[in-house]
């Protein structure tokens, strides 16, 4: 250890001072998933339900339109959310006006969550029943009312728990943001556990972490039990005919 490190590690914070760390800290987190969570469900749901209708078969099928969306999509999926961080900083900073902070890591994060939950949402369509939607069709119902009444409805239980999933990995995201100065647990985890060596402080945020993963899970799992039974309901709740 150099003599740098180790003057850093000297410098612990208190065990009845850590509380005072990491409440401002998980306020940060809070807000900055939130933000992107709202974001991604906005634009994912709808951006899924086109992925999946423009698709061979879909409502309104578009090899053309469907396969440069789909390469687009995969390309946001496929990257590390650090090298994707970093890759737009330029498009960050133009939107923001910064590169570091909670504004700056808004941007990746949700770039990263909507591609990831718009193939949550494509795939959770993909496995509503053909019979649903013809029956939705017969009835005389619009695309727009087929894609609402008919997919979204049934695919729900699907969707929230890939909307759990999709929470989850916003919180993992947000504590590599905090490589760049984003604030919230993972600021914290670099700043104090890792450039300081203070055990402490790390170990109570990965608890902290631990323990509001654990929360959103179980919220989620209710969720998606709560929405399951209802599920042949609104199977049966067909658009009227306008």
């Amino acid at each position: 250890m150099s003599a740098t490190a180790g003057v850093l590690a000297a410098i612990t914070v208190p065990t009845n001072e850590i509380p005072g760390l990491l409440i401002p800290a998980f306020r940060d987190t809070v807000i900055m998933v939130g933000i992107v969570m709202v974001i991604v469900a906005v634009v994912g749901v709808p951006l899924g339900a086109i992925v999946h209708n423009l698709a061979p078969g879909g409502l309104f099928e578009n090899r053309t339109l469907h396969t440069p969306l789909s390469w687009v999509i995969s390309i946001g999926r496929s990257l590390p959310f650090l090298v994707l961080m970093t890759s737009i900083i330029p498009f960050t900073r133009l939107i923001t006006g910064t590169n570091i902070g909670i504004p700056a890591a808004v941007v990746p994060m949700s770039i990263a969550g909507i591609a990831f939950f718009t193939r949550i949402v494509e795939n959770s369509l993909r496995g509503v029943p053909s019979s649903v939607v013809a029956a939705a069709t017969a009835a005389g119902g619009s695309k727009v009312q087929i894609i609402r009444t008919a997919q979204i409805s049934e695919a729900l239980p699907s969707i929230v728990g890939g909307l759990t999933i999709n929470t989850i990995a916003m919180i993992e995201y947000s504590a590599i943001a905090g490589t760049i100065g984003a604030g919230g647990l993972g600021y914290i985890a670099v700043t104090y556990g890792y450039q300081r060596f203070d055990h402490q402080v790390m170990i109570a945020t990965i608890i902290t972490l631990v323990i509001t993963v654990a929360i959103i899970q179980v919220v989620g799992d209710a969720l998606v039990r709560f929405l399951s039974p209802e599920q042949s309901v609104r199977s049966a709740r067909l658009p009227s005919k306008v």
